[in-house]
């Protein structure tokens, strides 16, 4: 899943949970949830899985240490 498509489901996701309903519809399907726990743990998961893509995409550290004589 690409991190666009991730962005989509996590705005569908906020947009149903701060409406106050509990189906989301994205890409031609529907889920719907039974309380507002699993509509925000779906939120999380989604979220975790946007910081792991954005994260992977980042710079690249080489440390390197500098000693005055």
């Amino acid at each position: 899943m690409t991190l666009d498509e991730l962005k989509l489901r996590h705005s569908a996701l906020l947009a149903a949970r701060y409406s106050g309903t509990r189906s989301v519809s994205y890409d031609g399907k529907t889920v719907n949830y039974g309380t507002d726990a699993e509509l925000a743990a779906a939120t999380g998961d989604v979220e975790r899985r946007i910081a792991k893509l954005e994260r992977s995409a980042g710079r690249v550290l080489r440390p390197h240490a500098v000693k005055d004589l």
